[in-house]
């Protein structure tokens, strides 16, 4: 499975039954729930990585990234748009495109 089909299954799951689905359970929460979720899944990424289990890792990595995309669904953020972000960023190399956002963010 890619990024790609699972945006898509979350975006289906999106107007399921909530009852049905746990996918549909976070959205019908709202936004400040799915992303109060990424925040969770992200603490216990770390917390692996730290520890150097990797099948924990890995696992915890999935949730990550599914929740991610739950949150982007909640807010409906295209996963493309995110992909698009990345390949502009591309173009440049990471210390001047990260300086360039410390100087925007003041």
């Amino acid at each position: 499975m890619t990024l790609d089909d699972l945006a898509r299954l979350i975006a289906a799951r999106a107007g399921a039954d909530p009852s049905e689905s746990w996918t549909a359970t976070l959205l019908a929460k709202g936004p400040e729930k799915c992303a109060e979720k990424f925040g969770e899944e992200a603490v216990e990424a770390i917390i692996e990585a730290a520890k150097g289990d990797r099948a924990r890792l890995t696992s915890e990595a999935a949730d990550v990234l599914f929740h991610l995309l739950v949150m982007l669904q909640s807010r409906e953020v295209a996963l493309s748009d995110v992909m698009d972000e990345l390949a502009q960023r591309q173009a440049r190399s990471g210390l001047s495109e990260k300086a360039s956002r410390s100087r925007d963010e003041t």
